[in-house]
């Protein structure tokens, strides 16, 4: 099937939703309303940038989106649990996400607790049964089994200390400090940047990336989480709520520091073109079968939202 890129990037978030809607269902019990607080957050929309990612280097690697849709989805789930506790009161204390009310804003704070705490959960078993459902699998291990279980290690050490959660601790600490142009990065590397490279390594983990297109990826997968978290930065200063369905200058009402705060915002806007460009060059070996991948990296650069 012969998409342009408009079209396959909404094939995959098709594929994303539906299966999301399949993983979380709605349902009549007595824990209904936790699964109404992770269903809100879960289905409020949005880019579904880290599953389009996966899905689509598994597909650039020759794969398929079957294999890899239950990492592209726990990926999301634990972005969706990440944002409902970024929310909070006790971090960023945000009333708005997606265009509509933040999450403890409608199920109150602890219920917005323990949903981003049961997305994470559920993000988990999705992937454990991913990697026992092939039939005879308990009679023995094998290359795919090995695969599926090292790409869940990516994702888990990119949600944790080494990646989004110290990133965000390290975020917090900062608060109110002047910071180096080092511990700018590294923090955005590891809040940002490591759940962004997972998604795309996890796929390349299962489908066998040999060592030139792991690489390629690799670097691909870095250079795009630090321009996404660039122009992230740029839109809190230029953005709107009408379009982001956020609200603007959340960084500098809570003293963070940016890459806006540290370099200026057309310094900003220049290292973002270069890393952009750095991010396109990554996968010139790779050739027209990461076309998607080279006009996703473009498309981050000159988003609105």
């Amino acid at each position: 099937m012969n998409l342009n890129f408009n079209e396959r990037y909404k094939n995959y978030t098709d594929i994303i939703n539906k299966a999301l809607d399949e993983y979380v269902p709605e349902r009549e019990c007595l824990q209904k309303n936790i699964i109404k607080a992770m269903r809100y957050s879960l289905t409020a929309g949005g880019k579904r940038l880290r599953p389009v990612l996966c899905l689509a280097t598994a597909e650039i690697l020759g794969g398929s989106v079957e294999e890899a849709l239950p990492f592209a989805c726990a990926v999301e789930m634990i972005h969706t649990y990440s944002l409902i506790h970024d929310d909070l009161p006790c971090m960023d204390n945000d009333d708005y996400r997606r265009g509509r009310l933040t999450n403890h804003k409608v199920f109150g704070e602890n219920m917005a607790v323990l949903a981003g705490d049961a997305l994470l959960n559920r993000a988990f078993e999705i992937m454990l049964d991913a990697c026992i459902k092939d039939e005879g699998m308990e009679t023995g291990t094998g290359k795919k089994l090995y695969n599926r279980i090292k790409a869940m290690g990516l994702i888990a050490d990119a949600a944790g200390i080494n990646g989004m959660i110290g990133g965000q601790v390290i975020d917090l600490e900062s608060e109110g400090k002047t910071i180096s142009p080092e511990h700018l990065a590294y923090m955005h590397k590891c809040k940002t940047g490591e759940l962004i490279k997972c998604s795309i390594m996890s796929a390349a983990v299962l489908n066998n990336a040999d060592e030139n297109d792991y690489n390629c990826m690799k670097s691909y997968a870095e250079n795009l989480g630090l321009a996404f978290q660039i122009k992230d930065d740029i839109l809190d200063i230029e953005g709107n709520f009408a379009v982001m369905g956020k609200t603007a200058g959340s960084d500098a009402a809570n003293q963070k520091s940016t890459f806006v705060t540290l370099y200026g915002l057309e310094k900003s806007k220049a290292m973002l073109r270069e890393i952009t460009d750095q991010a396109v060059n990554s996968i010139l070996k790779l050739g027209d079968r990461a076309d998607f991948l080279r006009q996703l990296a473009e498309n981050l650069a000159n988003r609105n939202n």
